[in-house]
C-alpha cells in the first residue's frame, strides 16, 4: 500500500500569503510570520506553490 504524504505548507506566488494545514481543523489557516498573519492581497487569485514538482509519495 502507498502512503500519499499531503502539503502540510503552501505559498502564494501571487502575494505572498502563506497556510498551514491544521490537523484540529482540518483545514488550511493563514500561518503566522513573526507574530503577523500572512493574509497577501485581499482579492488575489492565489496561484499555491504545489504543482508537479511536489511528490506526495515518499521515498
Amino acid at each position: 500500500m502507498i502512503e500519499v504524504v499531503p502539503p502540510d505548507k503552501r505559498v502564494c506566488e501571487r502575494c505572498g500569503r502563506m497556510d498551514v494545514w491544521s490537523e484540529r481543523e482540518q483545514k488550511w489557516v493563514v500561518a503566522d510570520a513573526d507574530g503577523e498573519p500572512q493574509h497577501g492581497r485581499p482579492h488575489c487569485l492565489h496561484e499555491w506553490d504545489i504543482n508537479g514538482s511536489y511528490n506526495p509519495v515518499p521515498e
